[in-house]
């Protein structure tokens, strides 16, 4: 006979505290803080306070902080902060285009663009096995642009869940992005919500839904990477918001 009791409730409380500074940053914000110390000791204080600011703008940007991961059958886990611009359907990446990737029928593409002031820290969507990381260099046009998804530098990944499930996912370089930097390779095994890399410096990133998943984010709408369910698995009735 099946239990009747009730999940437990947290008895703790959860304080807010200052989010850690993920590794790749810290080389800049040491840089940064290095030249700050050197104008204030030569007291060209016209230029230190600038520097300053520029430092922690930089810990600022490369903030890691913690996010609760939502746990549920199917669900897909928004892979970056920012704001949804873009909900298209559209042919998958030439790239994951392949009987072993998404293959070649047409996908819901969920777009969420990264400003400067956004957490650059990209997760995964799904839980699964990682089976392709495309790297191509390119442009730098504007991220929001839809033509970006073509031209701009990218970097594909293509997760498979443990039941066969395949979620392709783009990160793409922006105006003033200039690297992308993967944290995972093709055969690693994700958890929904894993961090798997970042851009520099304010970017896009690109999910494609396979066929009879419907978003459950529209646009304008602000996500959270690795908190907000931006889709369950087979759920067609897509989302509606209205701007107010």
């Amino acid at each position: 006979m099946a239990s009747l009791e009730k999940p437990p409730v947290a008895t703790t409380s959860v304080k807010w505290r200052w989010p850690s500074v993920h590794p790749e940053g810290r080389k800049f914000a040491l840089i940064s803080a290095v030249i700050t110390l050197i104008f204030a000791w030569c007291a060209w204080e016209t230029l230190a306070w600038p520097m300053a600011a520029v430092t922690i703008w930089v810990l600022a940007f490369f903030r890691d902080p913690i996010r609760s991961v939502p746990q549920g059958e199917g669900l897909v886990i928004a892979p970056a902060d920012g704001l949804i611009t873009l909900i298209q359907n559209v042919p998958p990446p030439r790239e994951l285009a392949s009987e072993d990737g998404l293959g070649d029928a047409p996908m819901t593409r969920v777009s969420i663009f990264m400003s400067v002031f956004d957490v650059h820290i990209n997760r995964a969507p799904i839980a699964g096995t990682i089976r392709n990381v495309v790297y191509i260099s390119g442009k730098f046009l504007n991220a929001d642009l839809d033509k970006a998804s073509e031209d701009n530098e990218r970097q594909h990944f293509l997760v498979e869940a443990p039941d066969g499930t395949r979620i392709g996912f783009t990160q793409i370089a922006g105006l003033v992005a200039r690297r992308i930097v993967p944290f995972v390779k093709v055969g690693d095994t994700v958890g929904r919500g894993q961090r798997i890399g970042l851009i520099r410096f304010g970017s896009r990133v690109d999910v494609y839904l396979p066929a009879g998943t419907a978003p459950r984010v529209a646009l304008g709408q602000r996500t959270l990477a690795g908190e907000t369910v931006i889709a369950k698995l087979g759920e067609s009735e897509a989302a509606t918001a209205i701007p107010q």
